[in-house]
């Protein structure tokens, strides 16, 4: 019989420890997902800068040597990341597919300059820094015109301001709850071994002495939460990999192991802190107390 009530009883403080633990590791998968949204925020924008195309219109009477070779000078500024340069044929081409194959019918010669499709560092698609290159580019010699959408740099450069004050606050938030739902979660535990901490304490046990223990196991329920949540993750990025295999090119691993590691010590301050707290609490709890 005895045996029974000691196997029901060593059930129940699995149960309870086991879903204590994805408790706590489904908040920290929340709080990694925002980590990684945060850490790539500046990633994903520079993505979408650097794929804005200005293009450099060449007049009549530059050659497409000219045009290579102020390409080659083009590829060494500090401020291009990539120079593309795109033949009369080839720009001729491209046109017919948007405006029809007769489209030159109504030209006499064809008037499709050679150009050179340029693709500026995010850092200089701010509005201040394109104007400056925009600039510099119309003074070198045969460039007749520098085109691009002035409307579309001005709307990416507007909602990714306004986004990165979004999942600022948004993350600010969700730490917040993090805290107080992990909090709960151990303070539930705890609670329910005040009688043990009552009695502890009634037969001399020092404040040190009882913490010690839960202590330990705060610091192992949140590391075990920690990786358990950051394998989820881990196997979340994977599954994105295998579909979007170009979303590769824009994330910063170094970021990404650092919010690992970030959820994983973040599981495991909060259990620490959370347990020291409450314990602190029953511990000063008078025997009435710990009734209610």
């Amino acid at each position: 019989m005895k045996k029974r009530e000691k196997n029901i009883i060593y059930r129940r403080l699995i149960q309870s420890y086991l879903s204590s633990v994805i408790s706590i590791s489904m908040v920290l998968i929340l709080v990694g997902l925002s980590g990684l949204m945060a850490v790539n925020a500046r990633s994903v924008s520079d993505f979408f800068r650097e794929n804005i195309k200005l293009s450099l219109l060449f007049n009549e009477n530059s050659t497409e040597n000219y045009a290579l070779e102020v390409m080659a000078l083009l590829e060494k500024e500090e401020y291009v990341k990539e120079a593309r340069f795109i033949s009369k044929e080839q720009g001729t081409a491209e046109m017919s597919e948007i405006l029809g194959a007769d489209f030159l019918s109504i030209f006499e010669t064809n008037p499709i300059p050679v150009s050179i499709d340029l693709f500026l560092k995010a850092r200089y698609l701010e509005p201040d820094s394109l104007k400056g290159v925009e600039t510099r580019l119309a003074k070198i010699e045969g460039i007749e015109e520098v085109v691009y959408q002035e409307s579309l740099v001005k709307t990416i450069n507007e909602n990714m301001e306004k986004a990165g004050y979004v999942v600022g606050v948004f993350i600010l938030l969700l730490l917040f709850i993090s805290f107080v739902l992990i909090n709960n979660t151990v303070r539930l535990n705890l609670y329910a071994k005040r009688f043990i901490i009552h009695t502890m304490k009634l037969v001399g046990a020092r404040r040190s002495f009882i913490r010690r223990p839960l202590l330990v196991r705060a610091f192992v329920q949140g590391l075990i939460s920690g990786l358990l949540s950051v394998s989820i993750l881990s196997a979340g990025v994977y599954v994105v990999y295998k579909d979007v295999p170009e979303l590769f090119n824009i994330l910063d691993f170094k970021m990404v192991a650092a919010v690992f590691a970030g959820v994983v010590l973040l599981g495991i301050l909060l259990c620490l802190f959370s347990t020291f707290i409450i314990v602190s609490r029953l511990v000063s709890m008078s025997g009435d107390d710990i009734y209610y």
